[in-house]
């Protein structure tokens, strides 16, 4: 495979991380292994080498990946819960519970393997991500949109990369919430006394903001509304366990002090460009059922 980037200045591993699907992690070792060349270049170019724009840049996509995690994945019929389609686009409510793509111990069940066995030609099929420009958590449920042409994942990309999608969920957080809107700006990286999960730190990491608002307060939980305007691993979850109040459920940064049958946060709203018309489009998806009967239950315990 030959790629022509049409910019300058980002880095390579990014530029090869969004083209082929794969993390930068995975475009690291491709580096390595020596199955990225740049025409010209006589060197193997390294994972930081900045992009001028006008390079051709040789992937050797024959060249089997070192784990079974990023090999292409197959097929699979699964059943999606379709919100919208077009020639461009594919709005999926993913319920909690559905890896998104292939990764480290799901190879199969994945929403890819479903979308594979329903849009074969999906813009890299070829990689471990087709059609995918975002993700959800494992455990969190809610609209995710996948890109059906090459020219609709390039336009998605882009506006993700320019934060202009505008992204909602709702929550469940243990404790009593602030009454006021509140912010929360640290920054993100992987948690260093546990390499599973990520954390606020106070040095390094990358700026993450979230914005939340209290809906409804209950005895001893509320439910809110998380905006986040960057778009982090595990973002709203790793600020709201950082101000003390995990989301209720959540099996890595909950206290696990409130049972729920699952982790209570779901991704209600996305609104972007139609990568053909250019007009903002809005999506909603409500609350699913089991938010719903948690939350009367609390009610029903009284104040």
């Amino acid at each position: 495979m030959v790629l022509r980037p049409d910019r300058s200045g980002q880095r390579l591993d990014r530029y090869l991380a969004a083209s082929l699907g794969l993390s930068r992690a995975a475009v690291q070792r491709r580096l390595r292994s020596a199955a990225v060349r740049i025409r010209g270049l006589a060197a193997i170019p390294s994972a930081s080498y900045r992009l001028r724009g006008d390079e051709e840049i040789e992937v050797d996509l024959s060249a089997r990946a070192s784990r079974p995690e990023e090999l292409p994945p197959a097929a699979e019929p699964i059943p999606l819960a379709v919100v919208y389609e077009d020639d461009d686009l594919l709005l999926i409510d993913k319920p909690w519970g559905l890896v998104v793509h292939p990764a480290y111990g799901h190879r199969t069940g994945t929403l890819v393997n479903a979308l594979l066995d329903r849009l074969p030609r999906l813009p890299g099929a070829e990689t471990i991500r087709p059609g995918i420009v975002h993700r959800l958590d494992r455990e969190t449920s809610g609209l995710l949109v996948v890109a059906k042409t090459e020219a609709a994942r390039r336009s998605l990309l882009d506006q993700f990369a320019a934060r202009t999608v505008e992204k909602r969920y709702e929550a469940v957080v243990e404790g009593v919430f602030p009454p006021n809107p509140i912010s929360c700006s640290g920054n993100i990286g992987r948690d260093p006394r546990n390499r599973r999960r990520m954390a606020v730190l106070a040095r390094g990491g990358r700026p993450a903001l979230t914005e939340f608002r209290l809906l409804a307060q209950h005895r001893d939980a509320a439910r809110i509304e998380c905006l986040p305007r960057t778009g982090r691993m595990h973002q709203i979850r790793v600020h709201l366990a950082s101000l003390g109040h995990p989301v209720v459920g959540d099996p890595l940064y909950g206290r696990r002090q409130r049972p729920a049958p699952r982790l209570l946060l779901h991704a209600c709203s996305l609104g972007f460009l139609h990568p053909r018309s250019g007009r903002r489009v809005r999506f909603e998806s409500p609350l699913p059922e089991e938010f719903l009967t948690w939350l009367r239950r609390k009610d029903a315990e009284g104040p």
